[in-house]
């Protein structure tokens, strides 16, 4: 039984940032109006991005817009690498609205502040540590 306990210490006190929790606040400003929502998509996974039809994010949120802006914050995340994808969702379908080849719709990443063919989104690229309560914002971009 001592054994027990004395191991059961030494455990706890090894390894606390295991049970460390933190929190992810992502700000977007400067959107071109406040029609429909914002949608941020969470990502922890090496080629999860580009992920044009949402289907390999970890978390995803929706937002209101207030004065051409939005905020979310993503509660419980425990340590390692995170990448964002926030989408202007104008006409609130979930989903990333094209003309003939770019987005009609304004798209963000976290750590970029352009996309083209030679600067497109991936994971590594946009991907950032994260080992303590954090604020990002991602800028929106409107082609």
């Amino acid at each position: 039984m001592l054994t027990t306990l004395v191991i059961a210490m030494f455990t706890a006190f090894d390894s606390p940032a295991q049970n460390e929790r933190y929190t992810l606040i992502v700000k977007v400003e400067e959107l071109r109006n406040s029609k429909g929502v914002v949608q941020f998509a969470l990502y922890n996974t090496e080629g999860s991005i580009p992920d044009t039809k949402f289907k390999a994010f970890y978390k995803m949120e929706k937002a209101e817009i207030t004065n051409g802006s939005s905020t979310i914050s993503f509660s419980g995340l425990t340590k390692g690498r995170y990448a964002i994808n926030v989408l202007h969702d104008e006409n609130e379908n979930g989903k990333i609205d094209k003309g003939l080849v770019l987005p009609t719709e304004g798209i963000g990443f976290s750590n970029y502040t352009n996309i083209g063919l030679s600067n497109r989104p991936n994971f590594s690229k946009a991907s950032f540590a994260l080992d303590a309560d954090t604020t990002v914002s991602v800028k929106i971009i409107y082609k």
